[in-house]
């Protein structure tokens, strides 16, 4: 006779799945519930529970902030609900806001963890660089009336790539313990009006991204020279630093994990040519 404290036979143990996630982050409070406000996570978290008939809770790559977009945000979340993937692919965005779509969904093993399993995450930030506002664009990218020297930019870029200490490049706030990391790519290209900075890392502290987007427009403008990058890195100090560049900019669009889990390879890794996606 089974104990009261066994499984019963009716019950399926639940099942670790892997999702790729995009959202236009310009309506939202960024990516984390909260209560009272419009989140990724929660609009998710809703639409994956009418789809399982029963509370789901995700666990994402990397948390976003308020007006942040993402191409290939990675996901994970478990449930005893006897769903296929393309069920639970399928049924997740019809109940979906119009804003946020799963791209894809996975079974994985339990060993899966989207934030604590990724190796290398990718960021986009994307400037339009003209002398006249932008209307469709307006919440997609960051707008300067001023004319930025990419090549200047590029220059400044190199400074900051490898091991640093990134204290000057995170917002006060930032929690993180160790505000070392590492930065395996920064790139700087153009393409008509815009303008994207490309970096990938092994992991970003809180405004990372768009404190360097802050430097680097900076030195394109003129207003200081390359290797201000440097000096900024060396200073260690996040009051010395540059202007934090506008949320609407930024783009989370990759993050790399050890090819046992047998996921997609993220699906933002391409520049787009003349338009905002």
């Amino acid at each position: 006779m089974a104990s009261k404290h066994s499984r019963p036979d009716t019950e399926t143990a639940p099942r670790r799945y892997a999702a790729g996630v995009e959202y236009d982050g310009s309506a939202f409070s960024g990516w984390q519930r909260q209560d009272g406000e419009r989140t990724v996570q929660g609009a998710l978290e809703a639409a994956l529970g009418q789809v399982a008939d029963q509370p789901v809770e995700l666990v994402c790559a990397g948390r976003t902030d308020a007006g942040v977009h993402a191409l290939a945000q990675v996901v994970h979340f478990d449930s005893a609900a006897e769903r296929s993937p393309r069920s639970w692919l399928l049924g997740t965005n019809s109940n979906l806001v119009p804003d946020v779509a799963m791209r894809w969904v996975l079974p994985v093993s339990a060993e899966f963890h989207a934030r604590f399993r990724a190796q290398r995450r990718d960021y986009r930030y994307l400037i339009l660089s003209r002398p006249t506002r932008p209307a469709l664009g307006r919440h997609r990218c960051c707008w300067t009336h001023r004319t930025l020297d990419v090549r200047r930019m590029a220059r400044a870029a190199r400074y900051l790539l490898g091991e640093h200490d990134f204290s000057s490049y995170r917002a006060i706030a930032c929690q993180a313990r160790n505000p070392v990391r590492t930065v395996y790519r920064l790139e700087v290209r153009r393409a008509g009006e815009l303008i994207a900075v490309e970096i990938s890392a092994n992991g970003f502290l809180h405004h990372m991204v768009r404190n360097i987007a802050g430097v680097l427009m900076a030195i394109g403008r003129g207003d200081h020279p390359p290797r201000w990058a440097r000096a900024v890195l060396e200073h260690r100090d996040r009051t010395l630093g540059g202007v934090t560049a506008p949320a609407q900019g930024l783009y989370l669009t990759g993050v790399h994990y050890p090819a046992e889990f047998g996921l997609p390879p993220p699906a933002g890794a391409l520049w787009p040519r003349g338009g905002f996606w």
